[in-house]
């Protein structure tokens, strides 16, 4: 009964401080809007440092509804920040996995790794261009470079935090060294894991638009960067949002998986996971 309870607190929470957050962004829309009308004595320079907010919604129809023009740079820009997350998430969480299993191994990568994070990425962006050409895998290599820090460090930290009397229990009990890594050191560090696999995605984002900046033929850091040229600043602003909107719902989309995944950590989902497994096993 409290387990139900404490689910259903938690979203009676998110429905109350949804009409405060609606509220701030309401307020914050308005001030934008005025400031652009009576802020500044030219209106052309008001449209070109910060357009309105209603020519910005009306970019965003023409660009999604009517001209359509959006929606093939938006699956390019997510096609490249996707792939480059999940490389740069797999070579991140296999360097942590050995440099936790060996010493040695250890010793030897981090001072690598932190110079790859201190490398600039912009700098490099030309020369993944240089090595792999123009196109797809360039912008990859980029969007995969700027992906890795974060899940090698998370996985790293959150199998070094291991409880040690839950390891020296898992040794006395007869555990195997892959069953004690596998159901205590990483089921343990699964939520650190998850938030390096978002942080991941967040900053895949940025590295694939960097990159289309740079050399791209379609995507979004492309289409923003046409706006631009031609001054059309309410389109790059649009550009921009629709970039920030969908990538709050994958963000989203990823949190709910990771709710579902990491049922350990949450009671109501602990409970319901133990009352299949006594099912299975014929135990009411």
């Amino acid at each position: 009964m409290s387990y139900s309870t404490s689910q259903q607190t938690k979203n009676i929470s998110i429905f109350k401080t949804l009409p405060f957050h609606l509220l701030i962004f309401a307020v914050l829309i308005v001030i934008w809007e005025l400031t652009n009308l009576y802020g500044f004595e030219d209106q052309i320079q008001a449209d070109m440092i910060a357009p309105r907010p209603t020519n910005i919604f009306l970019a965003m129809l023409d660009i999604f509804i009517i001209d359509k023009t959006v929606w093939k740079h938006l699956i390019s820009t997510f096609q490249k920040a996707l792939l480059g997350a999940s490389i740069g998430t797999a070579i991140g969480m296999g360097l942590a996995i050995a440099a936790t299993l060996s010493l040695t191994f250890r010793k030897y990568i981090k001072p690598w790794i932190i110079l790859m994070e201190a490398t600039p990425r912009i700098a490099v962006g030309p020369i993944f261009v240089a090595l792999l050409g123009f196109g797809l895998w360039s912008a990859v290599a980029l969007a995969a470079l700027v992906a890795f820090f974060g899940p090698f460090v998370n996985t790293f930290q959150g199998l070094m935090e291991v409880d040690e009397e839950a390891e020296e229990m898992f040794r006395s009990l007869g555990a195997s060294r892959f069953q004690t890594f596998w159901k205590l050191r990483f089921a343990s560090a699964m939520e650190l894991i998850s938030a390096g696999w978002k942080l991941a995605t967040a900053s895949a984002f940025g590295g694939a638009l960097v990159a289309e900046f740079i050399q791209a033929s379609e995507g979004m850091g492309v289409l923003i960067a046409q706006y631009v040229i031609m001054i059309t600043m309410d389109y790059a602003f649009a550009g921009l949002l629709s970039v920030t909107i969908f990538g709050f719902i994958l963000f989203k989309i990823m949190d709910y998986f990771d709710y579902r995944l990491i049922f350990w950590k949450n009671d109501y989902l602990l409970l319901k996971e133990s009352e299949k497994r006594r099912k299975k096993a014929g135990i009411v």
